[in-house]
């Protein structure tokens, strides 16, 4: 199943996050945030002049918003959906990068690492605080990005919870 958020003009120009609180605050009460795994989905609404051709997060006020949201909700990626693109998408709101037409998205390698790592922590460590292995799961996030991480990693992560 999908839940798909709608973000217009406004949200992105006043840096309102209500639209994703509401849904997350809603799971959150109602008990079933961990039953909807990789289920968001982002509809952005942000009409642009015709002669403009910049990609969404060459955007000032979308990258903004989305460093806002990420900043709140470090976990989130957790839940975005990652077979709808929506991971890579995030990401690129974050990670510098170039497109070209023939290879698609290209991240800065560094930046992608710096990335990668820092989500990998802030959502283990979530998870940890709600008694959840998902290290599977980490593993294949990291797998989008053409990163392999190792049961060590994890096994070090566990025994020095932050």
């Amino acid at each position: 199943m999908t839940t798909t958020i709608v973000i217009n003009t406004e949200h992105f120009h006043t840096l309102d996050l209500s639209p994703v609180q509401s849904v997350l605050e809603n799971w959150i009460q109602t008990g079933t945030l961990f039953d909807r795994e990789q289920e968001i989905q982002f509809q952005i609404d942000y009409p642009q002049n015709p002669d403009e051709t910049l990609e969404l997060p060459d955007i000032p006020e979308i990258r903004l918003w989305f460093i806002r949201l990420d900043t709140l909700y470090p976990w989130l990626p957790y839940w975005l959906n990652w077979r709808a693109g929506e991971l890579t998408r995030y990401a690129a709101m974050m990670v510098p990068h170039e497109f070209s037409p023939r290879e698609g998205i290209q991240f800065n390698p560094q930046a992608l690492d710096l990335f990668l790592m820092h989500k990998i922590f802030a959502i283990h460590h979530w998870l940890q605080k709600h008694n959840l292995d998902r290290s599977n799961t980490l593993k294949q996030m990291a797998e989008l990005f053409g990163y392999e991480l190792e049961d060590p990693l994890f096994a070090l992560l566990n025994q020095s919870p932050a």
